[in-house]
């Protein structure tokens, strides 16, 4: 008994050391950002597959598009979602499946992503939005949140090496913790700040406008309303994200100015009223 305690201790003190050595980037971290995560790659992914089937398990929360009923809408934004990863700039174009899905909630101004790249929009902000390029923007943020690997990051913070090492041994518990607070994650200022570089790196060698996040935030500044979004109370100022989406679009020399409105208008036409 005392030789199979001590297996165990030496098993998890390794699998301990294994994560924090990874968690460092030295066992090939292919991120390449910055900050403490006990994640692997696989576990993001894994995770992310969990918050999918949390997700598809509740369709009265989550009234998901039907993706035949719907083909074109989802061909249209498969277009603009290519357009991003085939940009070349984005890291873990290749080691994510960047699945998208529609929620049918017209009141929810809204997009996330989980990790490994589970993509979800909400009709809301769609029929907000003005432009393809202000989608293109919008998910270009997401997809700088999955690509930083942010959720994991902000879950390593949050629960710690324990709460991993019980979802690793099969916890059922663990696991469902963690991917319900995945589902309702509200991400820090800095990440939100890193997030919206990255919609403006991803689409500048695009055609597109790159500043075309700030759109968003454009038509919630001139809206004057006294209830934006509530996950905008934790984020950044609009007028400040606005100026930040131009600077960066200087700064990095971007050309690309279409909007392509007209073609995002007819995409519109063919939501859900």
């Amino acid at each position: 008994m005392k030789n199979s305690k001590g297996f165990v201790l030496v098993a998890l003190i390794g699998m301990s050391c294994f994560l924090l050595f990874s968690a460092c980037g030295l066992l090939g971290d292919k991120s390449q950002s910055k900050g403490f995560n006990l994640f692997t790659l696989d576990q993001d992914r894994a995770l992310g597959a969990q918050v999918a089937h949390e997700i598809d398990s509740n369709k009265r929360e989550y009234p998901i598009l039907d993706s035949i009923q719907y083909k074109s809408v989802y061909q249209y934004l498969y277009k603009v979602r290519d357009n991003i990863l085939n940009s070349g700039q984005v890291t873990l174009r290749n080691e994510f499946g960047w699945k998208l899905h529609v929620i049918h909630n017209d009141s929810v101004l809204n997009a996330f992503c989980t990790p490994g790249g589970y993509i979800y929009i909400y009709t809301g902000i769609l029929k907000y939005l003005d432009s393809e390029d202000q989608l293109a923007g919008v998910l270009g943020h997401e997809i700088g949140h999955a690509d930083l690997r942010h959720s994991t990051r902000q879950m390593t913070e949050m629960f710690g090496l324990q709460l991993l090492l019980d979802v690793l041994a099969g916890d059922r518990v663990a696991l469902k913790q963690i991917s319900g607070a995945l589902i309702g994650l509200k991400f820090s200022r800095a990440h939100e700040t890193q997030a919206d570089e990255c919609s403006v790196r991803y689409l500048c060698p695009t055609a597109y406008n790159a500043a075309g996040g700030a759109g968003f935030f454009q038509k919630i500044m001139d809206s004057n309303s006294a209830r934006p979004p509530e996950f905008l109370s934790t984020h950044p100022d609009p007028g400040n994200r606005i100026e930040h989406f131009i600077n960066a679009r200087s700064t990095m020399g971007c050309t690309g100015e279409n909007t392509f409105a007209t073609e995002y208008k007819a995409m519109l036409a063919k939501l859900p009223k």
